[in-house]
C-alpha cells in the first residue's frame, strides 16, 4: 500500500471511523505539514470504492458500511485476485488495530472458511506501551526480512518518523505477527494456520463455522475437568514460544479462543524477543500470571510464580534485581 493510499484512509478514517474510538488520539495528533482541503463525504468514498474496482467482480454476501467498504475491499483484493478466497461472509472481530471477517475459501485451500485479519491504517493503531515489545526487535519489511542498520535512507525515514517511516513501522507489526504463526504453526503450537499476507491484511485458519465464530475465554465459564487440560495446553504453547526465543507479550483469557473443547492462541503482533529484550523477563511473568489467574476463576490453581521460574530457568536468563521496580515504572 503505497504513501498515497495511506494519506487516503487516513483521511476516510477519521471522518468515518467504524469503531468510533480513539477520539483522543485524534484530538492530541500533530497537524499536517501540508493543507489538504475538506472534500465532500461523496467524493471520498467514490474516490476510495473507484480505486478498489468493484465493477471487477468481487462482490460480498457481507455488506460494509459505506465508510467500511474501500478499506475492506481495497485491503483484501489481493486473495480475491489469488484466488484464496471467494467471499466474505461477516464480520468476526472488531479492535483498535484490526477486523476480522470471515472469508467463504477457495477449494484449492483446503478450508471451507478462513479468516482474514485486516488492520486499521497505521496512524489508528493504538498499541499501549508498543515500545517495550519494540525494544530488542529488528524492523520487518513486506519479505519479512530485517532492515538493514547501513540502509540510511530507511533508518532516517524510522528516525525522523516520515510517512515511509510510518509506513515500515506498520508493515513491521503485521509480519512479526505473520512469521511468527508461521514458525509456532509450523512448530505444533496452537495457533492458526498462516495462509497469506499482503500489506495490510493477514489470511489465516479460521476457528468456527459458518454461523458462529469461536468465542474467546473470557467469554466462558469452563468447568475444573475442562479446564484442568486446557491449562496444560496454554502452559505448552507458552513454552513452544520460549524454545523459539519468543513470548507472546499479551496473552490472556481475551486472546484465546475456545471452539468445540479446543484452544487457539491469536494476537501476535507484539511477540517479544526473549533474547533482546531488557524486558523479556517482565512480559512473559505478567502473561503466565494473567493466563493463572483466569483458570484460577475457573477452579483450577496453579502457582505462577513457580511456572515462571521453571520456565525461565529452562529458556531464560536470571531475571534483574530490581523487577517489580521494573514492572512499576513500565505501568503494566
Amino acid at each position: 500500500m503505497s504513501d498515497i493510499d495511506f494519506e487516503r484512509y487516513s483521511e476516510y478514517e477519521s471522518r468515518f471511523d467504524p469503531l468510533q474510538t480513539d477520539r483522543q488520539a485524534r484530538r492530541k495528533r500533530k497537524p499536517k505539514v501540508h493543507h489538504i482541503p475538506r472534500r465532500d463525504q461523496s467524493e471520498v468514498i467514490a474516490d476510495i470504492v473507484d480505486a478498489v474496482g468493484l465493477e471487477n467482480g468481487f462482490n460480498t454476501t457481507y455488506k460494509p458500511a459505506l465508510f467500511e467498504e474501500g478499506w475492506l475491499l481495497d485491503s483484501i483484493r489481493s486473495f480475491y485476485e489469488q484466488k484464496l478466497i471467494t467471499d466474505v461472509l461477516a464480520q468476526v472481530k472488531g479492535g483498535k488495530e484490526a477486523t476480522v471477517y470471515r472469508c467463504e475459501a477457495n477449494p484449492s485451500t483446503e478450508h471451507e472458511l478462513l479468516a482474514a485479519k485486516v488492520y486499521r491504517p497505521r496512524m489508528f493503531r493504538n498499541l499501549r506501551n508498543d515500545k517495550v515489545y519494540r525494544e530488542g526487535r529488528a524492523i520487518l519489511k513486506a519479505n519479512g526480512k530485517a532492515v538493514k542498520k547501513t540502509d540510511h535512507r530507511l533508518m532516517r525515514a524510522l528516525g525522523k518518523k516520515t510517512s515511509m517511516g510510518e509506513q515500515l513501522e506498520h508493515t513491521s507489526w503485521l509480519m512479526y505477527e505473520y512469521t511468527t504463526l508461521q514458525k509456532l504453526y509450523a512448530a505444533g503450537a496452537h495457533v492458526p494456520q498462516p495462509i497469506n499476507f499482503n500489506e495490510n491484511a493477514i489470511l489465516m485458519s479460521y476457528c468456527g463455522d459458518r454461523y458462529e465464530s469461536a468465542h474467546t475465554l473470557n467469554e466462558l465459564r469452563l468447568s475444573p475437568d475442562e479446564a484442568a487440560p486446557l491449562l496444560e495446553v496454554v502452559l505448552s504453547d507458552i513454552e513452544i514460544m520460549l524454545q523459539h526465543g519468543l513470548i507472546h507479550g499479551d496473552l490472556s483469557a481475551y486472546n484465546i479462543l475456545y471452539w468445540e473443547g479446543e484452544i487457539t492462541l491469536i494476537d501476535f503482533p507484539q511477540v517479544t524477543e526473549v533474547a533482546t529484550n531488557a524486558n523479556a523477563y517482565f512480559i512473559l511473568r505478567r502473561d503466565v500470571q494473567r493466563i493463572c489467574d483466569y483458570f484460577a476463576q475457573q477452579g483450577v490453581k496453579r502457582d505462577a510464580q513457580a511456572i515462571m521460574d521453571r520456565l525461565w530457568q529452562q529458556h531464560g536468563s536470571e531475571p534483574p534485581i530490581d523487577w517489580e521496580e521494573a514492572i512499576e515504572e513500565e505501568d503494566y
